[in-house]
């Protein structure tokens, strides 16, 4: 496995693992910390995390792992998505002096040594201009690394889509709560229940999913715009820099051969 990846992959079992420790830690502590809120002698007290957690039912095992998910792929939108990720600085001004001399296979070899969006694309489009420099122009080489560069893009935005989703799917888990305890709510009012708090509990897990799965889409949906903004203006930086690039290729000084 590369380098890059597996630092990306680490990352983000990192993340879920401390998502999972951070949730557990919670539920204990709402447990075992007592409320100092709490009314004395009369049974009342705040909710705390837990209470509203197993009030929202099952819907809510659902909200947790998508909520998890969602954490998952912002951390790795996080690493990814940079400029030092998709060009480094140390990438371009060695490519820019092999290119410079028409040195293609040096160029090659520092695409192939330094993993990222831009050298994926410098490596394609010289592997496709091979060692005939002169039976390339500059609008072909460009042509070719368009092509590697929509790859590469929609590559990513596979990741940033993710977020798309759960930002979609979320609500729609506590519109299935909001149903389910509905149902509840009903079924105690056909059996002939006329107390509010009969009802309690199926209005309880109706609200409680609904606001869960709002709590999860509305981070997710910002963070979505987000990065696809972000994906979209470094796609750009790289075009521009992959013209550069080429432009030196062409018009460079070629290698001469002793």
């Amino acid at each position: 496995m590369p380098p890059h990846v597996r630092q990306k992959t680490l990352a983000i079992a990192a993340c879920m693992l401390g998502c999972f420790v951070l949730c557990h830690a919670a539920s204990v502590m709402a447990q075992d910390i007592p409320n100092p809120t709490a009314q004395e002698g009369t049974g009342h007290r705040s909710k705390t995390l837990i209470d509203l957690y197993r009030e929202g039912g099952w819907v809510m095992h659902m909200i947790a792992v998508t909520s998890v998910a969602t954490v998952a792929v912002l951390s790795y939108c996080l690493v990814s998505l940079s400029k030092g990720n998709l060009m480094p600085n140390k990438v371009i001004n060695a490519l820019g002096e092999a290119l410079r001399a028409q040195d293609a296979a040096q160029a090659i070899a520092i695409c192939n040594n330094s993993p990222s969006v831009l050298s994926t694309v410098i490596r394609e489009a010289l592997e496709k201009a091979g060692t005939g420099v002169s039976e390339y122009t500059k609008s072909d080489l460009e042509a070719a690394a368009g092509e590697s560069i929509f790859h590469e893009e929609t590559r990513l935005m596979l990741w940033v889509n993710m977020l798309n989703a759960f930002a979609a799917v979320a609500p729609m888990i506590g519109l299935l709560g909001t149903v389910s305890g509905m149902i509840q709510s009903f079924e105690k009012l056909s059996a002939g229940s006329a107390k509010p708090s009969d009802f309690a509990g199926g209005i309880g897990e109706a609200m409680v999913g609904t606001a869960g799965g709002l709590l999860v889409a509305i981070p997710a949906m910002f963070a979505y715009f987000y990065f696809k903004n972000t994906l979209q203006a470094l796609m750009s930086e790289v075009a521009r820099v992959t013209s550069n690039l080429i432009g030196r290729f062409v018009t460079g000084t070629p290698q001469t051969v002793a």
